[in-house]
């Protein structure tokens, strides 16, 4: 049985990641495979309860490091509870964020060392990596306005100043631009219509490159 890949969406908040992620499952549900749908930080109960925490808005006092750190332990449980597995059952993950965004908020956008970012990732990731990163991109002040007139609150990581979102957008394109095989750059302003086009061409691209050619019953069994 051929193993499955995993498909991160990624970008700024309000570019429609959930709708793009959503759209992305129905369309290879419709051809036969078997779909997990996953998240960071989050994914499992121990990353959810994670997740509470990194995000709560009433903990300003987080420290830079203790977020990375944490990020860390969320991804390192997320990986051999659930990706891992799922791949191994040949199913396609689909992940809305991942690592990328580790690099692009605590490097790029809080300007933590970079080689303690990749140590602390590494030991996380323990080998493994995703085969692509979609990074769906939108200037974050109008990624904002549309969180904002869906009439949710902001949280932690959203609620920092425009600066800090100006980075984190900076340093998903710098990591598009240097590692051009694992990321694309799909431009999030567009239409609906027009993105879910763009990001389905790179789904079926990822289809024939993992030659899921054979019938879909025997890849997800």
């Amino acid at each position: 049985m051929k193993k499955g890949f995993m498909v991160v969406f990624d970008g700024s908040n309000g570019a429609g990641k959930t709708t793009v992620i959503k759209s992305v499952e129905h369309y290879l549900i419709s051809k036969g495979f078997d779909v997990v749908l996953t998240r960071e930080p989050g994914g499992t109960p121990i990353g959810e309860k994670i997740r509470e925490v990194i995000l709560d808005p009433s903990t300003p006092e987080m420290t830079f490091m203790t977020e990375l750190m944490l990020f860390g332990a969320g991804r390192a449980q997320h990986i051999q509870e659930k990706i891992i597995p799922a791949l191994e059952k040949g199913k396609i993950v689909i992940s809305d964020r991942f690592d990328a965004a580790t690099f692009s908020f605590q490097h790029f956008a809080r300007g933590i060392d970079l080689d303690t970012i990749k140590k602390i990732n590494n030991l996380a990731l323990n080998g493994f990596s995703p085969r692509m990163n979609i990074i769906l991109d939108l200037d974050p002040s109008e990624g904002l306005k549309r969180v904002q007139s869906r009439g949710e609150g902001l949280d932690r990581l959203e609620d920092e100043k425009a600066d800090f979102l100006i980075k984190a957008r900076n340093g998903y394109l710098t990591q598009a631009v240097q590692s051009p095989n694992d990321f694309t750059v799909v431009d999030a302003a567009q239409s609906k219509e027009k993105v879910l086009a763009e990001v389905v061409k790179i789904i079926d691209g990822l289809l024939e490159e993992h030659q899921y050619e054979q019938s879909p019953t025997d890849v997800g069994c």
